[in-house]
């Protein structure tokens, strides 16, 4: 299914966007943390954080990581703003040799276009998001080659917000985000439109679309908008069990104020054709500067809780069942100011829903000259030993938590 296209990727510069900056930023080991260089990251009592890989490696822009089979990873590094700069990786640990111990890669593909998603269907095989497309591909023997299946293409790809995350429902449905064009909906004119140009016509942006995959195949049955009034869902994931089993949970990257307080970022619960607010709400239901007494706020839905200002929530999973990261949703927090830059969990309620203060995974990332960076997560994952690993965009390095060694 196709959208129509839209306009060139020039916006990205508009916006601010640029490309990665190309210098390194790199961290200073402090020992070592099992076979590997260990981080001066703040972590849990009888933890340490390992680095994997860094620009060492030949990482550019990594932003997802998930492990396909036993000790196999595959790595999204986006590369950079740039169009077709993008490459799949797969990534092993060595078991033996000299420590500290570096990951190996091999790369499966390149030329992606702004890559982001990564998820394994319920046919087994990995789903792709690119900025104006997905596809999908069985996951061949180590060292065997892609078999690229197209799903749906014709997606925006131009705008602020052009990448695309993917989450698969228990019941097989994929959920994918389609970020607004702009920031706030501001126009040329510095005029903030009524009604919203990005929500207009029956492939608005600003959404979470719903692809109904049919058996035989998984093939491509339906593809149309879910919720709208959502700036950008790159953390977006749906609970596989519990109470609220099947329900999609979408975190809100909200409008860049200045301040440092405002406006709040959101974790939302979102509903079959319900609108969450976006450009001309914020937070719980407030008016969004431009918008003040032109819109009615009460219309829309109101979050399920609210986050920090500007932490940036850049992924977001639930932990897998008989890990410690068990009955929590896992978030990656990029964002440069307080409370940001760090990986939490939130505990689900009796209700089966996220709840009460964030639980510190890493943290104490601010920038230590000489030591480290700030922490740039933007992807997390836990692989089939229960361990966290994180990946970092701007710093270009893959973390893995891991038991302190015994002394």
């Amino acid at each position: 299914m196709t959208f129509t296209r839209f306009a060139s990727f020039a916006a990205l510069a508009l916006c601010g966007l640029a490309p990665f900056a190309g210098q390194a930023r790199g961290y200073t080991p402090q020992g070592m943390c099992g076979d590997y260089a260990r981080l001066d990251i703040t972590s849990p009592t009888g933890t340490c954080v390992a680095l994997l890989a860094d620009e060492a490696q030949g990482l550019r822009a990594p932003r997802r990581i998930l492990e396909v089979a036993p000790g196999r990873y595959w790595v999204v590094d986006m590369g950079s703003w740039e169009p077709r700069h993008g490459r799949l990786l797969e990534m092993t640990l060595p078991t033996d040799g000299p420590a500290p111990r570096r990951a190996r890669f091999t790369v499966l593909a390149e030329q992606l276009d702004r890559p982001l998603g990564l998820v394994i269907g319920p046919d087994g095989k990995a789903y792709i998001g690119e900025s104006s497309a997905i596809w999908r591909t069985p996951i061949p023997a180590l060292g065997g080659a892609l078999q690229r299946e197209p799903l749906i293409d014709g997606l925006p790809g131009n705008g602020t917000h052009p990448l695309k995350e993917l989450a698969f429902a228990p019941d097989g449905h994929l959920f994918v985000n389609v970020g607004s064009d702009s920031d706030n909906c501001r126009d040329t004119s510095k005029r903030f439109p009524l009604p919203c140009p990005d929500l207009a016509g029956p492939k608005p942006r600003a959404a979470v679309y719903e692809a109904v995959l049919a058996t035989p195949g998984f093939k491509l049955q339906s593809f149309k908008p879910f919720a709208t009034g959502l700036r950008n869902s790159v953390a977006l994931t749906v609970l596989p069990d519990g109470p609220a089993k099947g329900t999609v949970l979408q975190g809100e990257n909200s409008i860049d104020y200045e301040e440092v307080g405002q406006p709040p970022e959101e974790l939302n619960r979102l509903q079959a054709g319900r609108d969450y607010g976006w450009p001309y709400c914020v937070g719980n239901r407030q008016p969004a500067r431009g918008y003040e007494n032109r819109y009615d706020c009460k219309t829309t839905e109101a979050p399920l809780m609210l986050w920090p200002a500007h932490v940036a929530p850049l992924q977001m999973m639930v932990g897998p069942t008989g890990s410690r990261f068990a009955g929590q949703v896992l978030v990656a927090w990029r964002g440069h100011q307080p409370p940001g830059h760090r990986v939490v969990g939130y505990k689900l309620n009796a209700q089966g829903l996220p709840s009460g203060k964030p639980i510190d995974w890493l943290s104490g990332w601010d920038p230590k000259p000489g030591v480290r960076p700030m922490g740039k997560p933007t992807g997390i994952a836990v692989d089939r030993q229960g361990r966290l690993l994180v990946v970092e965009d701007l710093n270009r390095t893959i973390l893995m938590l891991l038991p302190s060694p015994k002394k």
